[in-house]
Order: C-alpha cells, then structure tokens, then sequence
C-alpha cells in the first residue's frame, strides 16, 4: 500500500491531517497518519492517544489496547487512557481487567463512590 499521502509533511502537518480524518470520521485513515507521526516521536502522549482512539472506533481494539497500555505506563495517572484501556478491555469482553482501570480513571476524574 503506498502510504505518501499519509507520511507526507512536517510532523505539525500530519498531525493537522490525522486530526481532521479523526473529526471527519476517517478513524482509519487518521491511524494511518499517526502510526508514523507515534513512531517518529514515541514519548509524546497526544499523537498515541488519538491513535488509540482512532484504532478504538474503527475496532481494531488489540491495537488500542497496546497504545493505552504504553501511555498508562509512561503516564500512570492519565486519565482518559486509564478510562479508555478499561472501555476497550470491556468491548474486548474482559471486564474484570477493565474494572481497576475504570476505578482509576474514576478517581483521577474526581468522581468518587459515596460508601
């Protein structure tokens, strides 16, 4: 497959082309553009986080799991990964994995349970 298009520009280009192909929908495509933009700069959290996301709406949701797993374990207190890797273990049908992540999130969101 000839990947130009997508590998074409300046990093700040390519993440301006994921982004809109992630707002258009195109989650696809968007996955596309940011595999070589995450490999280019591995230790930033947003391009691997809309990865994720893009590889969590077009169901590729092995793929999500391990980019959530690498942000949570570069960023322990992420909270939207943490909510996200608990949503995508749900959907792969592993809900008590996903549990802990779903609590974390919760209370790094402030969203505590009242005993």
């Amino acid at each position: 497959m000839d990947t130009t298009y997508y590998d074409h520009g300046t990093a700040a280009e390519r993440w301006e082309r994921a982004r809109m192909f992630f707002e258009a929908k195109d989650y696809s495509a968007a996955a596309r553009v940011l595999g070589g933009l995450v490999e280019e700069v591995p230790e930033q959290t947003g391009p691997r986080l809309l990865l994720a996301r893009s590889y969590y709406h077009s169901a590729q949701l092995r793929r999500a799991e391990a980019e959530l797993r690498t942000i949570v374990e570069l960023d322990p207190v992420e909270h939207y990964a943490r909510l996200m890797l608990g949503r995508t273990l749900q959907r792969l049908g592993r809900p008590g994995e996903a549990v802990p992540h779903l609590r974390i999130a919760s209370a790094l969101g402030g969203d505590f349970e009242e005993a």
